[in-house]
């Protein structure tokens, strides 16, 4: 099955091409572009490189959250265009899942770690076995103490990756000598990974009608309304 997947959940964007588990083409930037303005063209670009048009493409995929409200959206509105273009089936995947794919090759745990603002953290663990990913925790917005003290149950050597992974870190301190912080070529969510996790679990293609965003919790403008509501407890 060939796949097209995005992502564009982050200040980083990425648009990739696999068939059966194996990478074909890939465009990846994360230079703080709109990614309005750049996705459409890396997926024209991710097709020119492997030789394929969009209707080649048996099914599409894209990192429906958590992340950047806006660079969802975006993501999953070129998704549901492309997927209901051509008639076909499409996968929302979580943005956290898909980073642990960049491990799959490594025994590790992996905690991904999104920066939420105001000291928290969209976060999940999975763990890697040289093969395969398990998802050892929901995704969930917690603060950055509340994840150290999730961390400190752990024994085995954990990875943080994410563009929250280096504020955890230093925040951390000494207090975890098994948490290190995963190399630049790893840290970031990819199309790639994305692709991977939907082809594992192929239940999760569905129509594009059904492909929603996923925020974990509410945009800032809809939670300082509810808080002077006092619909909401800070």
């Amino acid at each position: 099955m060939k796949i097209l997947a995005v992502d564009s959940s982050a200040k980083s964007a990425s648009v990739a091409v696999c068939e059966d588990g194996r990478l074909i083409s890939e465009c990846f930037v994360n230079a703080s572009l709109t990614h309005s303005r750049t996705l459409m063209p890396m997926v024209d670009n991710a097709l020119t490189q492997a030789d394929l048009n969009i209707k080649d493409v048996d099914a599409f995929c894209v990192n429906v959250g958590p992340g950047s409200f806006t660079g969802i959206r975006i993501g999953v509105a070129a998704v549901k265009g492309l997927a209901l273009a051509e008639n076909k089936p499409c996968a929302g995947v979580s943005t956290l899942e898909s980073m642990a794919y960049n491990f799959a090759d490594d025994s590790c745990i992996v905690c991904a770690a999104m920066d939420a603002r105001c000291n928290q953290v969209y976060t999940a663990l999975f763990r890697c076995d040289g093969e395969n990913v398990e998802r050892i925790g929901e995704d969930k917005a917690i603060s950055i103490d509340e994840l150290c003290e999730v961390l400190s149950a752990y024994d085995e050597k954990v990875y943080l990756a994410g563009d929250g992974a280096e504020i955890c870190m230093k925040a951390f301190g000494n207090k975890l000598p098994n948490v290190y912080l995963s190399g630049e070529n790893r840290r970031y969510q990819r199309a790639f990974g994305a692709a991977l996790a939907a082809e594992n679990n192929k239940e999760s293609f569905t129509d594009s009608a059904l492909l929603a965003p996923v925020y974990l919790r509410l945009p800032q403008a809809e939670r300082e309304l509810k808080l002077k509501k006092g619909e909401l407890l800070k």
